[in-house]
């Protein structure tokens, strides 16, 4: 909410939401679920169906949640710093507490917990890696003020990561 108030984008499938309800007629909300759907399947092949199930309710609360605000709470302005700083450590907290429990929002969540799990790669430095690519798509659509504060707030999801993952802590490993 604060991230589509203030014109940002941000990383992971949140980030792609957000870049095409700036392109499309449909909220933020809607496309993140929609987005999401080829990364279900793809959990559900790799992750297993427990992982997916997790995931797919995970996402459902998302856009449960996300319908609710929308009609409910109306933000007229925000600067962008609090957008930026707010809206991604939010998301990496999330991010990060549900791997934990073995589930993520889909996406790149799914992504960077199943190159975790089968590769060991790092899910802080794989989720800057795929932001970094949205982030670039953004860039005709975007303001170059609102993509520097774009940036902080993929920056604020991918530290949250780094600061509180713990390899071999989660997932059975």
């Amino acid at each position: 909410m604060f991230l589509k108030a203030a014109g940002l984008v941000t990383g992971g499938i949140a980030g792609v939401a957000l870049l095409l309800s700036y392109l499309l007629p449909l909220p933020a909300g809607v496309l993140f679920t929609l987005v999401n759907i080829p990364f279900f399947l793809f959990a559900h092949k790799v992750m297993g169906a427990r992982f997916a199930v997790k995931t797919v309710l995970v996402n459902l609360g998302i856009g449960v949640a996300s319908a609710i605000t929308r009609v409910s709470v109306h933000v007229d302005g925000v600067h962008p710093a609090f957008a930026a700083l707010v809206g991604g450590t939010v998301i990496g907290m999330g991010i990060l507490s549900l791997a934990r429990h073995q589930a993520g929002v889909g996406g790149t969540g799914v992504i960077t917990i199943w190159l975790y799990r089968k590769r060991g790669w790092n899910m802080g430095l794989t989720q800057v890696a795929l932001d970094i690519f949205i982030l670039a798509l953004a860039i005709p659509v975007v303001s170059g003020v609102q993509m520097i504060w774009s940036a902080i707030s993929a920056a604020a999801i991918s530290l949250i990561l780094f600061a509180w993952h713990r390899p071999g802590l989660y997932m059975g490993r």
